[in-house]
């Protein structure tokens, strides 16, 4: 379509995409009409008023896809054979989300919206730090999505093209993620069904974290034409693994084949399993038992690497991990034995706040003081409420630490005291958290505790400590806490934290 420059900038209020405002802006910072449409062009981009995205699609003439719902699309962040991936924004509050949105080839198909939306409300049941969180499901008829998570990072493929591989702990640290993920979406009953390098999204800080559940079961494995027939091709190599063990469909144990296939990739650097798009080469049976094992492609790796890799990896479903907590359980062990091999206290001791005994009787302990505790789990929720309460403070609790920050606005009195982050079961959502509040402007003067298990080496070195935002170890009596609050909220109050 060709467009003037005019024609172009008012194409971009029609749609939305900027306001009157904003053109108005453009239009005088350009001072004349005589230029040519890329000078126009190059400016929006500038500006950050349009994407290249949004530029190419109208330029093409498209005047759908530029938003879902109250979602600005900025641009595309990942494409399938089922679906693709937006980097959104909330038109009002800023939020930035990804959007997954049905293919439109695949929104006619009952089969297929059903099975897009399956995995939408299995994702709305997954609630950890390991799993890339559902927030919203929209049957929207013209083009079914889903809500979710953004992840500012890259596919574990798309990483192992550039480092190649990963050192052991490295390797470690990442299937203990991805088993992490597992073994909580196994308590909620739900397998993943489609584990590989690129369902495995390495945040910025990291950690992984699994994208895609809710894969259905293939209903006919009974022959390999009924399989290579599958109009989702994204199953054939589970369907292919339980047909050949005689196994049921749908057996939790194949998502620890194939973690055992990521593990094997990450730590070598070569694929176990051929890699081809040919269907029936995909059902061969020869494919899951046909490959050198781990300790002819590498040399020189912990013993527990090899273990670990060799039992995943095991044909016969019976000699696998039978549970995603048992191969977590072994991965944790051979990341402590890594990270301590002479049997020594792995805390870094520097890290960890000291707390200085603070004479109560000189204190009023808790008096017009509120707290804010941050707490996954409603029975320790209870103790801190209980405990806390009985000493004076008001106390306040959420599970979710983005909600709690979300109360401390920019101008506005803060609306606690204190933060009270705890570790053990929020994991890096607490690290993210705490580096967040201790940082941005409005918050870096207020006081932050993080209560954090020794084990949690990752959060300990990660975490951006002060004088006023400190971490304490674990396990803790309750006499400790409210030493450390009483002696940071008079810190901070009489010296508040320059930088």
């Amino acid at each position: 379509m060709e467009f003037t420059p005019r024609s172009l900038t008012q194409r971009a209020i029609d749609l939305e995409l900027a306001t009157p405002e904003q053109i108005d802006r453009i239009w005088g910072e350009l001072r004349t009409s005589d230029v040519s449409l890329e000078d126009v062009k190059n400016l929006l981009l500038r500006k950050g008023i349009l994407t290249n995205f949004q530029l190419d699609r109208m330029c093409t003439g498209e005047r759908l896809g530029f938003f879902y719902g109250p979602y600005r699309v900025l641009y595309m962040i990942g494409a399938g054979t089922f679906a693709r991936v937006f980097r959104c924004v909330h038109r009002d509050t800023g939020r930035v989300v990804a959007i997954k949105v049905l293919r439109r080839r695949h929104r006619d198909q009952v089969a297929s919206v059903e099975q897009f939306l399956r995995e939408g409300r299995m994702g709305l049941q997954l609630r950890h730090p390991n799993i890339v969180t559902i927030h919203e499901i929209e049957n929207d008829a013209r083009s079914p999505y889903l809500v979710m998570e953004f992840v500012e990072g890259e596919t574990l493929r798309e990483i192992l093209k550039i480092r190649g591989s990963f050192g052991p702990l490295d390797s470690l640290r990442m299937m203990q993620d991805i088993c992490a993920g597992l073994d909580f979406a196994a308590s909620k009953g739900i397998t993943h069904r489609d584990l590989k390098l690129t369902n495995v999204l390495v945040h910025a800080s990291g950690r992984c974290k699994l994208v895609d559940f809710g894969l259905a079961a293939l209903a006919d494995v009974s022959s390999p034409e009924a399989i290579a027939d599958c109009p989702s091709a994204r199953a054939i190599d589970y369907a292919a693994l339980e047909r050949g063990t005689g196994v049921r469909k749908g057996d939790p144990r194949s998502d620890l084949f194939f973690v055992g296939v990521i593990f094997y990739n990450v730590v070598c650097g070569k694929p176990a399993l051929t890699e081809t798009r040919d269907r029936m080469q995909r059902l061969s049976v020869s494919r899951f038992t046909e490959f050198p094992p781990l300790g002819e492609r590498i040399q020189g790796l912990p013993e527990q690497i090899y273990a670990i890799c060799n039992k995943a990896l095991e044909f016969d479903p019976e000699k696998r991990y039978q549970t995603p907590g048992a191969i977590l359980s072994d991965v944790q062990a051979a990341i402590k034995k890594l990270e301590n091999p002479d049997g020594q206290s792995i805390v870094k001791k520097t890290a960890l706040h000291s707390i200085q005994t603070v004479n109560e009787e000189d204190a009023k302990e808790g008096q017009g003081k509120t707290l804010i505790v941050v707490e996954s789990k409603p029975e320790l929720q209870n103790i801190l409420r209980e405990k806390l309460k009985n000493r004076g403070y008001r106390v306040l609790i959420f599970g979710d630490p983005e909600r709690a920050l979300s109360k401390f606005a920019p101008d506005e009195t803060p609306p606690a005291d204190c933060v009270v982050l705890c570790a053990p079961d929020l994991g890096n959502l607490a690290l993210e958290a705490f580096n967040q509040f201790s940082q941005q402007e409005h918050t870096k003067n207020i006081p932050l505790v993080m209560l954090v298990d020794p084990k949690q080496q990752h959060i300990i070195r990660g975490a951006k400590t002060s004088p006023i935002h400190v971490l304490i170890a674990l396990p803790l009596k309750v006499r400790e806490l409210r030493q450390a609050l009483m002696k940071l909220t008079m810190q901070s109050s009489v010296n508040p934290v320059v930088e």
